[in-house]
């Protein structure tokens, strides 16, 4: 085999125990917990907002925008539900760049496994201690899912991980809401089917155990747009989209029927000023439709402390080092705005 073995890491349980969550915080999980399966159930009308940096590069400018949201949450808590983004490991198309704090706690250092897992913990431990927030973050590696299992009140699965089995299956053995986004190519029904299986019991192989997992039944759609066969991006997220997606729901056995609108990648042509108007259209777009707003439960919007993304070596405090983000004064009107129209 042409790998070279470092060391054996800790299993989860161990990380866990080394690094525990309070009797409070758990409580404070719980009870976020109820509030957000409450909306994919529809027992509840509060809109979601999944927002943060496209990945959680540094501690302390992601715990800084987190102490923010947490001053304007409480400003639109009784219309919204924010889920900060802490994504802490990054899909990278050819392999290449930064693949997050997972694997680089240190950006700039080189990979370190070990530190990456305790770094992750640590930061999404500090979101719920300190400003009562469980967070989402992206499942690349369904094996890794284990070391957040407890802190993590949302869960997507990406464009280019859908049609993997292994993701699928561990999503069906997960207790909070999984997002399935659409593939890259933009096939809905390969999408559904991911809903399917998701929502579905299955028994499998997870981290060397056999495992029989109760199915989710809060697995939904995440609309990101696509990419055609020229290369160009196309948006999916346009009112007659959203039918589409209804329709399909109706010809499915699946329940809790819902959608979470991905303001940007294709759906914006990665044009992250594009993320304000789009947001604002799909809110419209509810307010013009009782079938609509039944299924569309919140947005996914990529936001940082400042506009844009940054090059190697410029070491902008809150500035994206992957994909461009919305800076905190647009986040925040953006915000209110999304409450007013709400």
């Amino acid at each position: 085999m042409q790998m070279n073995f470092h060391r054996k890491l800790p299993i989860p349980k161990e990380v866990k125990k080394e690094f525990p969550l309070t009797e409070r915080m758990e409580q404070v999980k719980n009870k976020r917990d109820e509030e957000i399966r409450a909306v994919f159930e529809g027992n509840s009308d509060k809109f979601i907002l999944i927002i943060g940096p496209c990945s959680a590069d540094h501690r302390e400018p992601v715990l800084e925008y987190i102490s923010r949201l947490r001053k304007i949450e409480e400003q639109v808590s009784d219309k919204i539900i924010i889920i900060p983004r802490i994504y802490t490991n990054k899909p990278r198309t050819t392999g290449q760049g930064y693949k997050g704090m997972l694997h680089q706690p240190d950006p700039e250092a080189k990979p370190d496994m070990y530190k990456g897992i305790v770094a992750i913990r640590d930061l999404h431990l500090s979101a719920l201690r300190d400003y009562d927030f469980t967070c989402a973050d992206e499942m690349l590696y369904p094996e890794n899912y284990r070391y957040l299992s407890d802190l993590l009140s949302y869960v997507a699965v990406g464009a280019r991980s859908v049609e993997n089995q292994q993701h699928r299956l561990t999503a069906s053995g997960i207790g909070t809401p999984v997002g399935m986004k659409n593939p890259t190519g933009g096939d809905l029904g390969v999408m559904m089917n991911s809903i399917l299986a998701a929502q579905s019991s299955h028994t499998f192989i997870y981290r060397g155990w056999e495992v029989t997992s109760e199915g989710n039944p809060y697995a939904h759609a995440i609309l990101r747009g696509y990419v055609d066969y020229t290369g160009r991006s196309v948006s999916n997220y346009h009112y007659e989209e959203l039918l589409r997606v209804k329709e399909l729901y109706e010809k499915s056995n699946l329940t809790n029927a819902s959608v979470i609108v991905d303001t940007n990648h294709n759906n914006s042509g990665k044009q992250y000023l594009e993320q304000i108007r789009i947001a604002k259209d799909i809110v419209h777009s509810r307010g013009q439709n009782e079938d609509i707003k039944r299924l569309v439960k919140g947005l996914m919007i990529e936001s940082y402390l400042e506009d844009g993304a940054q090059g190697a070596g410029e070491h902008v405090y809150g500035k994206s080092i992957t994909d461009p983000c919305l800076g905190w004064e647009k986040t925040e009107r953006l915000i209110l705005d999304i409450a007013d129209k709400l």
